[in-house]
């Protein structure tokens, strides 16, 4: 490319992409060995802190509850009277310092986790201050809650505990269980399993910012409310509560103009909030969670074939073919079996997919289930002065967690008002991701069933119900029935397929693609005029080195409409040697192929044992690999789309380089050819001395004026 205008831009690209590719190196091999480590190391450095940045300013905001309001009541004599018509009785003194003590350290310890996550305090200074903060926090709270207990009953009076004791209760266990888990992500990060810094993207960075900003709301609310309507703080704590979680019980309810006045904005406000919060809740679980597990399911489905293909001898598929008399003996050439690879690996991926998504579904399922039971039994405890049987209780619980709110069974108890509210914010994150697991696998079954039967009954399509059977098995078997019906796509480029979907019609990439795109497109036009003037002039070389350019530009625009299509774009195995080829690799030769190795673990993974599967080969050069290995392109949670982007624009830059280094060159001969040119017509000047350049000019005057 001649463009002179595009020399600096280049110039200072090639500065850039040399200053960071020890650096990418550095990641690929960080991922690589983030991938091949146990899914356990990933919980303690990714879930755990999350989920101590979710609950922990729950935690805070339990804390100021308890320490609002006092905790305990005396019930006046008479008919119908309970506890929550008793008259306060005021704490000791010590109990509310202690209390206050307990916050202040509480505060420091979320604070600190903050400011670690947004990488504005070391992991060194912040998990000592984080983890002593909450565990302090929580041996004082437990102290209070000890105290107490022992002057509640007094000879002659009757005195109940409030709702304040109860949310004192939560606070301390809250407090025990997130400075646990970060515990275990002090360990692992000191073990040497992952860095010291939490590597997360933004929205899980923010969700602990989310969660602070809808305890502060919903605190807040209750405070305002409780002036404006005369109610007690932790009541309207409680009807702010439902309000924001929809779920609107009714036993609480504004009555003044001003009350229901406010809740215009402040419902909305609060919603919009509880959504961000729960937008965040589904990325660490569906975005980083599924994914992590996901792979690792793939991984163990990987091993556990290559397993058996090793105990039953059938390594025909595992073994590069090496010469035309090796393939004569197997019985394929090189290319079918990488083919046949990669069709194996494509069956795993299918296996792994499956059981992921269900095994999701019964772990979140379970999970709101035990929250339903054992919520219906607190309830049953709770309300007993209600007299509530489980089977009420159940329905009560059951109504709540669905949002539905009928309002015809209610909480009167300081313990059941107080447990309601700890148990629907724990209900909202695991509701959430039982709905999204649902997505993926039971609404997406009756979905599929809905339009298969409709196409049979009343709204029938133009394809035969044979050929529709056909292709649903094939879908519901992951291809293993009706092979015949899946078309394998060509490969794209010369001659290949440039099919375009509906997704691919708009931008895909993100921010910055339309922008990548029209450089793109004008890289590819330059390269195509260059080619063509090449091989005008006979250039053949040139021509055919321009002409590869070309190729790699318009695929790198072709697969960057890719991105963002959902569900991710899988490539054929047509494709993908294609693509493999436009990188330098061909499929039917074995250079760069190798037995997908099976790595035996043990249950103390060494970092030595793990770091021997991701370095180079012996000699230095291509690192070899398998479609079934670990090396390959269809392991890990990178998608396939971003892959090809990654190693096409890796292979640009190799040419680049190349371009510059020609250039580079040719400019270094230049000089060393006018330097010569120079030292030349010196030497033939008149006289022995070597005059300077500035007198030449002078004596061959003098000689021209004496001749």
């Amino acid at each position: 490319m001649n463009d002179p205008g595009l020399d600096e831009p280049l110039n200072e690209t090639q500065k850039i992409v040399e200053g960071t590719r020890k650096e990418g190196e550095e990641i690929e091999q960080e991922v690589e060995q983030t991938f091949l480590n146990p899914s356990r190391w990933w919980f303690a450095s990714t879930a755990f802190p999350l989920l101590a940045g979710t609950f922990g300013p729950m935690a805070t905001a339990f804390n100021i509850c308890a320490l609002i309001e006092h905790w305990r009541v005396e019930i006046p004599p008479g008919l119908g009277a309970n506890e929550s018509h008793g008259i306060d009785v005021r704490d000791p003194k010590w109990l509310l310092a202690i209390n206050g003590i307990s916050l202040g350290l509480a505060i420091i310890a979320n604070f600190s986790l903050l400011l670690n996550m947004a990488r504005r305090l070391s992991f060194s200074v912040a998990q000592p201050i984080t983890v002593v903060g909450w565990y302090l926090s929580s041996i004082l709270l437990i102290a209070d809650l000890a105290s107490i207990i022992h002057i509640v009953k007094v000879p002659g009076q009757r005195r109940a505990l409030t709702q304040a004791f109860y949310y004192a209760i939560f606070a301390a266990a809250l407090y025990f269980i997130i400075a646990s888990l970060m515990v275990f992500t002090v360990i692992g990060a000191w073990r040497g399993h992952y860095s010291k810094e939490f590597k997360l993207n933004m929205s899980q960075r923010t969700l602990m910012l989310q969660t602070i900003s809808f305890m502060i709301y919903m605190v807040g609310g209750a405070g305002v409310y409780a002036k404006i309507e005369g109610w007690m703080f932790l009541d309207a704590l409680y009807f702010t509560n439902y309000t924001l979680l929809t779920v609107g019980i009714g036993d609480y309810a504004p009555s003044t103009h001003l009350g229901r006045g406010l809740l215009f904005p402040y419902a909305v406000g609060g919603i919009v909030i509880l959504g961000l919060v729960i937008g965040s809740i589904r990325s660490l679980v569906l975005e980083r969670g599924k994914k992590k597990l996901g792979s690792r399911l793939v991984e163990k489905k990987r091993e556990q074939l290559l397993k058996t293909m090793l105990e039953k001898n059938k390594t025909d598929q595992l073994n590069p073919i090496q010469s035309n008399k090796h393939a004569e003996e197997v019985g394929m050439s090189e290319r079918e079996r990488r083919r046949a690879e990669f069709k194996l690996m494509r069956e795993i991926q299918q296996q792994a997919s499956t059981r992921q998504k269900w095994q999701a579904l019964f772990i979140s399922g379970s999970a709101w289930l035990l929250l339903w039971f054992i919520g219906a039994a607190v309830f049953y405890k709770a309300e007993h002065e209600q007299q509530w049987t489980y089977f009420q209780s159940l329905y009560f619980a059951y109504t709540t967690l669905l949002t539905i709110g009928y309002g015809d069974y209610k909480p009167f108890s300081n313990s059941g008002k107080a447990f309601f509210v700890f148990w629907s914010l724990l209900a909202v994150p695991t509701l959430t991701i039982v709905i999204s697991n649902m997505g993926d696998t039971v609404v997406k079954v009756i979905s599929d069933l809905t339009l298969y039967l409709g196409e049979f009954t009343v709204l029938p399509g133009d394809a035969p119900v044979r050929h529709r059977l056909k292709q649903f098995a094939a879908k519901t078997t992951g291809g293993r029935l009706s092979k015949d019906v899946i078309k394998t796509d060509q490969p794209p480029g010369l001659g290949g397929n440039d099919r375009k979907s509906d997704s691919e019609k708009g931008a895909a990439g993100g921010p910055g693609a339309a922008a990548t795109d029209i450089l793109a497109g004008e890289v590819e036009d330059e390269e195509l005029k260059e080619a063509r003037e090449a091989g005008a002039k006979g250039d053949k070389l040139g021509e055919d080195i321009h002409r590869y350019h070309y190729l790699l530009v318009k695929e790198f625009r072709n697969v960057m409409k890719h991105l963002n299509e959902s569900p991710p774009r899988r490539y054929s195995y047509e494709e993908w040697a294609w693509f493999l080829k436009l990188m330098g690799e061909d499929e039917s030769h074995s250079a760069s192929h190798r037995q997908a190795p099976v790595m035996v673990r043990s249950h103390t993974d060494t970092k030595s044992e793990m770091q021997q599967a991701q370095t180079n080969d012996g000699d230095g050069g291509m690192r070899q690999w398998s479609w079934l290995g670990n090396r390959s392109p269809l392991m890990g949670e990178t998608e396939e789309a971003e892959w090809v982007i990654e190693k096409l624009s890796m292979t640009l830059e190799k040419e680049m380089k190349k371009i510059w280094e020609t250039k580079d060159k040719k400019a270094d001969e230049g000089e060393n050819a006018a330097k010569r040119t120079y030292s030349n017509r010196d030497s033939n000047t008149s006289g022995s001395d070597k005059t300077l350049p500035g007198k030449k000019s002078d004596a061959n005057v003098e000689q021209r004026s004496a001749k």
